[in-house]
């Protein structure tokens, strides 16, 4: 079985695939209208200089997460490309 952990866990230079989102109502549905969503490579691009919010490219666009919102996404390893 695959491991799985939150994308907040997630280095920068490193993509993985998402398997899931644990967040529920207008937070679910802020994460997928951004690209968030399960079967997508996502890659951790960089973090602040004070370690939160977090920027991860997404498709085709870069966007920063605080460590709260990253935490409600679940990744696995792997992905190579943006889908």
């Amino acid at each position: 079985m695959t491991e799985t952990f939150s994308l907040s866990r997630l280095s920068p230079g490193l993509s993985a695939v998402i398997t899931q989102l644990t967040a529920q109502g207008e937070m679910r549905r802020r994460l997928q209208d951004m690209g968030f969503i399960p079967g997508t490579t996502v890659t951790c691009l960089q973090r602040s200089p004070l370690g939160d919010p977090t920027a991860y490219r997404i498709r085709e666009a870069v966007i920063a997460l605080r460590e709260e919102d990253a935490g409600h996404i679940l990744l696995k390893k792997g992905g190579s490309h943006d889908r």
